[in-house]
């Protein structure tokens, strides 16, 4: 008896938790109303097979005690039973499944008015590409990575020269515009995640992952490397800002494009040029 009273303060103490839990979820900053809906419908079905299971265990534990006068009987199989339980078990994992391919389905169908931005990961930081005025990133090949070109763009693209190039762990939004983040990694698998969006994606190398979101309310939110990638994975974080529109344009106008750092490449390099030709002389 005292088991089974130890079984139902379990399950009363767990429904009460969860319902009036201090941590629950931080507030959300994306339009992914569904995942929240789905995450919800799977505590209801895991909520309700741990409640009707502790039940069981408890009403079995008090029926079935032990008494003097009573011997056990053997039964191994029990058809019956276990065709309910098989049926029970499937339609409980279908609830579970369904809602969550049709969420699955919305979080990487783009609309088409998203704003293209690339998430570049490295061991053991984040750095940033924005499309420019045309709206399209420009190529990148692994091949043309290097110290001047850590993005690999392609010089001879032409949809890559207004590419805005974000060298900081700090990325900034623009509140109520669809975004369409695009992610790629220099050397290891890497994964992109901030929490309050409900999205996270591995970082492939030579693969380019992706999933949208729209920021509905500003703040700054941390992003996580959610899978590990080496000693410094515990320091691999960075921020969110998600800024009114006056506040966004003023930081993308401090922003420098992919045009500009060539431009600056070649001042520093033509100096240079200049002292090995007169070298030479």
């Amino acid at each position: 008896m005292f088991v089974a009273v130890i079984f139902a303060i379990i399950i009363i103490a767990s429904i009460i938790f969860h319902f009036w839990s201090p941590w629950w979820w931080t507030p959300v900053a994306s339009n992914w109303g569904n995942i929240d809906a789905t995450i919800i419908l799977s505590f209801w079905v895991t909520g309700a097979v741990f409640v009707g299971v502790c039940l069981f265990m408890a009403y079995c534990v008090w029926r079935y005690r032990y008494r003097p006068d009573r011997r056990a009987e053997y039964e191994p199989e029990n058809k019956k039973l276990e065709w309910r339980l098989t049926w029970l078990t499937s339609l409980g994992v279908a609830a579970l499944l369904a809602p969550g391919l049709l969420v699955w389905n919305q979080f990487v169908t783009v609309p088409k008015n998203a704003f293209n931005v690339e998430v570049l990961a490295y061991q053991w930081g984040w750095n940033y590409r924005l499309s420019g005025e045309d709206g399209i990133l420009g190529k990148t090949d692994a091949k043309l990575v290097s110290y001047e070109n850590p993005y690999g763009l392609n010089l001879n693209d032409p949809n890559g020269k207004d590419d805005i190039i974000v060298q900081d762990a700090d990325l900034h939004l623009q509140i109520d515009q669809p975004v369409k983040i695009n992610l790629r990694s220099l050397d290891v698998i890497h994964n992109f995640y901030v929490p309050q969006f409900r999205a996270k994606m591995d970082t492939l190398p030579g693969i380019v992952s992706y999933y949208w979101f729209t920021p509905t309310k500003t703040g700054k939110y941390e992003i996580l490397c959610a899978e590990f990638c080496g000693t410094g994975h515990y320091g691999m974080r960075g921020t969110v800002l998600v800024d009114e529109k006056k506040d966004y344009s003023n930081w993308l106008a401090q922003q420098i494009t992919f045009k500009q750092i060539l431009a600056q490449e070649n001042m520093i390099n033509e100096p240079k040029k200049l002292v090995k030709k007169v070298n030479e002389y």
